[in-house]
């Protein structure tokens, strides 16, 4: 379960972010997940909520947006919407295709006291 280690890399951006604006409390955590993360948000609140406990962030509650996986073929310049990890151009089918988007984990806000 590799949401763990990454529920931990957010609990430790949101508290170090947290302190650098003096904020006494965090409510809300937004988050740009892409699907090629392959995260499953469930387990990522999990964890987030039990590392959490005892900090500023223990009652946050996590707004997770998932971004879907785009690509652009260098062949033809289409862009479509990448399915099931199939790296292949819909209109001419050549496997030559750049990632636009889907890989992303970002901590994109907060809201805090």
């Amino acid at each position: 379960m590799h949401e763990m280690a990454i529920a931990q890399s957010i609990l430790d951006i949101v508290l170090q972010t947290a302190a650098d604006h003096g904020a006494t409390r965090v409510s809300t955590i937004k988050l740009l997940i892409g699907e090629m993360t392959q995260i499953v948000p469930q387990s990522l609140e999990f964890g987030f909520s039990t590392l959490a406990a005892g900090t500023i962030a223990q009652h946050a509650s996590l707004q997770i947006k998932i971004l879907p996986a785009q690509g652009k073929c260098t062949q033809c310049g289409c862009q479509f919407y990448i399915k099931c990890f199939k790296f292949r151009c819909p209109e001419c089918h050549s496997d030559s295709i750049g990632v636009l988007s889907g890989r992303e984990l970002l901590v994109d806000a907060l809201e805090v006291e």
